[in-house]
């Protein structure tokens, strides 16, 4: 018998989020990892909010929306809001009851600005590579770092001189402006959009972007993330980046640390040894037009031994972390601008990315 196309619509519902979120579904580990972590920055929220007052968004609810954000791409906090308030599955993962009303986007964006005071993403970092290391899925001994660029929310044509010469765009919502025969740089000219952004060419015959570039620390055993920052893009951004992730590190033992080619510079290495890091630096050696040849940083003593080529292997997975961050984590280009907001996200996603793979780790583990 054919059943009836009929609407079956209830006056009431009596059964909650929690029972319609399958027992074997990939958010509960996740969930109740990120409560675990979220109960270490409780006393960090009491001192970002004050005693009295209208209650805001609870910060707990409000990290739990932004980690939804970062494991289903959602473009936008408008976007995120409007899930929320039909997805049952988002609404229990955030805390929400069924009837519990959604917030507005701008709400949300303001009580979301209020963290960026008290460093929280840097601390949930923490706190889940805590986790981590509970479990004992960290090395505690040898490490990669790296950077990439986070292209910023600004337009080429926004990139205009600090003196404000310069002819101004053409009429119309996105105006023609010709480039050809202008000398820019990034101490002539700043974006008006984003002024923290640097104009930034990758390499020889790439274009130049506006950018900022965003670095990371890795773990040799399984490529989780133990650290992670942004600042504006220079020549030497990646390796004053490396030494601060290092220091953050705080190892009281000697350590390893991989990296790439634009990383062997003799002022680095020396400040590595300094801190008793043992550089595993891919070796930049060349002869250039005038027939001078390039030396390494590193030598015999160093690239002889068998763990320098392991590490030269392993440091590739950081690229893995880059590739998640950039494409499920929707930072190829930020949606923030100023280098605190995106520091601050970039961190966050960071986290998010280690959340992910905790839960295959330690199920196998």
């Amino acid at each position: 018998m054919r059943g009836g196309d009929d609407r079956t619509e209830g006056l009431f519902s009596y059964v909650s989020c929690e029972a319609r979120v399958p027992s074997d579904h990939p958010l509960r580990p996740i969930r109740a990892m990120a409560d675990e972590a979220l109960e270490v920055l409780s006393a960090d929220f009491e001192g970002l909010y004050s005693k009295v007052g209208r209650p805001s968004i609870a910060p707990e609810k409000l990290l739990r929306a932004l980690l939804l954000q970062a494991f289903y791409s959602i473009r936008s906090e408008r976007q995120l809001m409007e899930q929320l308030d039909y997805n049952l599955l988002f609404r229990w993962f955030v805390g929400l009851s069924m009837d519990a009303e959604i917030w507005d986007a701008t709400v949300f964006t303001k009580n979301r600005d209020r963290l960026l005071s008290g460093d929280v993403a840097t601390k949930f970092l923490a706190a889940v590579v805590a986790q981590a290391r509970s479990r004992s899925l960290l090395s505690d001994e040898h490490f990669s770092v790296d950077g990439t660029l986070i292209e910023a929310w600004a337009s080429i044509k926004s990139f205009r001189p600090k003196d404000g010469s310069g002819e101004p765009p053409g009429p119309g919502r996105n105006g023609e402006r010709d480039f050809h025969g202008e000398k820019r740089s990034n101490k002539t000219h700043a974006s008006t959009t984003d002024p923290d952004a640097k104009l930034y060419r990758k390499a020889t015959g790439q274009p130049s972007r506006i950018a900022f570039m965003g670095h990371v620390l890795m773990e040799h055993r399984n490529g989780l993330v133990v650290g992670a920052t942004l600042t504006p893009a220079t020549g030497t951004a990646e390796r004053e980046a490396a030494l601060t992730l290092v220091d953050r590190l705080g190892s009281k033992r000697r350590i390893t640390l991989a990296a790439d080619k634009a990383y062997d510079a003799r002022e680095f290495v020396a400040a590595l040894r300094k801190r008793k890091v043992t550089p595993h630096i891919a070796k930049h050696e060349y002869v250039d037009k005038n027939g001078v040849r390039r030396r390494s940083a590193l030598d015999d003593r160093t690239t002889r031994h068998p763990g320098y080529t392991i590490s030269l292997r392993i440091r590739k997975r950081i690229e893995e972390v880059f590739g998640w961050i950039k494409t499920t984590g929707s930072l190829r280009k930020t949606r923030h601008r100023g280098t605190e907001k995106v520091d601050w996200m970039f961190t966050f996603t960071a986290a998010a990315y280690n959340l992910v793979r905790l839960p295959k780790l330690m199920a196998a583990a």
